[in-house]
């Protein structure tokens, strides 16, 4: 059996950054801060994870766990520095393994290589499927520090996200699968992207003036969630 201590090194070397525990066994207490859905957003993005995406510390592929898929959804208002998250796991199978304060992230990360993690999210829970939901507004922290001495979290912000969606992967670390039991890139979704003048709002709307939007891996029907859009209001 690994150490305590092995597991942690392990988890460093996958995300691609020296990264060690502020204080040993205990993560740092968390900056971010859990807030409501915000009326808009700015972008959102969706995540199709795999197995076969996993890049371990060396830069080489390895594979996490057999059978098992994910399905990352984000909902980004960069003004606010505020992200939602729906994400649901099929076949990834706890307990999950991380030298960070959680073991599900959002890396910068191009794919195919490592690199370090941005944003920590709640962990997925449940029976059978996991799923984990709800919004955080920054500044962020993931618990690990880089070389550097700093938390790789501090100093991010979504616009960066927004500037490169595909530089993003999206993951979740497992006792079993340390470098990752499901892996996948961001991609940005047109209907929340400010260009296309629609913002993402709470599926509480007006009758009429809403269109559903169902976010799925690899456009199939989504593991995840539905989420509700409605045309930007313009201004002249």
């Amino acid at each position: 059996m690994t150490t305590k201590k092995a597991r942690i090194a392990a988890v460093a070397g996958a995300t691609g950054v020296a990264a060690v525990l502020a204080v040993a066994g205990a993560a740092p207490a968390a900056a971010e801060t859990a807030v409501e859905r915000p009326d808009s957003f700015t972008s959102s993005h969706t995540v199709a994870a795999t197995p076969d995406q996993v890049v371990g510390p060396d830069g080489a592929m390895a594979p996490g766990e057999p059978g098992a898929m994910g399905t990352f959804n984000f909902m980004i208002n960069s003004d606010s520095e505020i992200i939602c998250y729906d994400i649901t796991l099929n076949g990834v199978t706890p307990p999950y393994e991380s030298g960070a304060k959680t073991a599900t992230h959002i890396h910068e990360t191009a794919a195919g290589e490592s690199g370090p993690p941005r944003l920590a999210f709640p962990n997925p829970e449940g029976d059978g499927v996991l799923s984990s939901s709800g919004c955080l507004q920054g500044p962020f922290t993931t618990g690990l520090e880089g070389d550097d001495g700093v938390d790789t979290g501090e100093g991010f912000s979504l616009k960066e996200i927004e500037a490169n969606p595909a530089g993003f992967s999206a993951d979740t670390h497992t006792a079993n699968f340390v470098p990752g039991a499901v892996r996948g890139q961001l991609t940005m979704l047109p209907a929340g992207g400010a260009d296309t003048g629609v913002a993402m709002t709470s599926p509480v709307e007006e009758a009429g003036s809403v269109l559903t939007l169902t976010l799925g891996a690899a456009g199939a029907v989504a593991v995840g969630a539905v989420f509700a859009v409605r045309s930007r209001t313009r201004t002249a």
